[in-house]
């Protein structure tokens, strides 16, 4: 039987535990979508414990909130391995990184969260570990400076990024598997939601549950968040039970409408249909108007707009889709207004 893993954290390491770490899966076969990913993943695993030899380096990447980390706390509880944990941000210089190599066991795991925030220099004092399984580390200075060896045991690094972009071609190519997550389906979601309302302990109506995943934008940790604020409004406001009527309520408290936008998403979207006649417009004049940040705009708000239809690049600049007149109930131009308009948050 496979041990659970230790976790084991070097000095100076930051604390990782995750608010939604009670809802995460414990084990891969109770992880819900990205069932390609976690076909290869198995076969991979298998393969590798069979062998008893290290997994394969291993790359996620892909939007927040979709799986990576769940899926590297998972890894090794399946190899039966050693866990240790750090962040992209934290390893500024190579030094960071050397009690984290030192300290691997054999066939043991290192994940790397946000790994494309590493810099140059620590990147490529990655390469020979990954490769050889061997660092070199420089002793003194000047003309008494020697450079001293070390072969490590050999390890997994697991790598989770949601810009891949940003590493380096030669960083990206030394990992054997490079696995891409992507958002989950409404009916993906509403299992997840059902499954976590029982660990949660509170009874949810399976309508309550899609109604909960509809407006989750396809993103596992937002449908949990939606979830304990549905539970909170239920037990504060109802019996306790969620229903879909208690789902309604409490998320259009919150702003939320049917199709996941919050009241920032709908300002943008009614500020470039008001003030800039639904566009073409710069991100820049929109930023300006709302008195908020480009990069807020650009990071956090158009991602799901643009995949939802709502919104269009352009040459020119930001412009909505019809789609978008119709979700906020105002006239298309060139076309009559409908007779029944249903709310935003029915």
């Amino acid at each position: 039987m496979a041990r659970e893993p230790v976790i084991k954290r070097p000095p100076q390491q930051s604390d990782y535990r995750d608010d939604d770490r009670d809802l995460r899966p414990q084990r891969m076969h109770e992880m819900v979508g990205q069932r390609e990913v976690f076909a290869r993943l198995e076969i991979a695993i298998d393969a590798a414990r069979k062998r008893r030899e290290p997994l394969g380096h291993i790359l996620f990447d892909g939007p927040p909130g979709l799986g990576k980390t769940t899926f590297a706390m998972c890894i090794p509880r399946e190899l039966g391995v050693p866990l240790q944990i750090a962040s992209g941000a934290a390893l500024t210089a190579p030094k960071d990184l050397i009690p984290y190599l030192t300290n691997a066991e054999e066939r043991s795991v290192l994940f790397i969260d946000e790994i494309h925030r590493i810099p140059k220099s620590v990147e490529e004092f990655l390469y020979p570990a990954m490769e050889d399984y061997r660092i070199d580390v420089t002793i003194g200075e000047g003309v008494n400076a020697r450079t001293i060896n070390m072969h490590l045991k050999p390890f997994t690094l697991i790598g989770a990024t949601t810009r891949s972009g940003m590493l380096s071609a030669p960083l990206r190519d030394r990992f054997q598997m490079r696995e891409h997550l992507d958002f989950y389906s409404v009916e993906e979601l509403a299992e997840i939601v059902s499954r976590n309302a029982k660990k949660l302990q509170v009874q949810t109506d399976p309508a309550a549950a899609r109604e909960i995943a509809s407006r989750s934008r396809g993103t596992p940790r937002l449908a949990n968040n939606r979830l304990r604020w549905v539970r909170d409004y239920a037990q504060s406001k109802a019996d306790g039970r969620i229903t879909r009527a208690v789902a309604c309520d409490a998320l259009a408290m919150q702003g939320v409408d049917k199709l996941g936008l919050d009241p920032l998403d709908r300002k943008y979207l009614e500020t470039i249909a008001r003030v800039f006649g639904g566009g073409p417009v710069g991100v820049e004049a929109v930023a300006h108007t709302l008195n908020i940040s480009a990069d807020t705009l650009i990071d956090e708000v158009e991602p799901y707009l643009l995949r939802s239809e709502l919104l269009v690049r352009t040459p020119r600049g930001r412009k909505l889709t019809p789609t978008a007149y119709e979700h906020l109930g105002l006239m298309v131009p060139g076309k009559d207004p409908p007779a029944d308009r249903p709310t935003l948050f029915d």
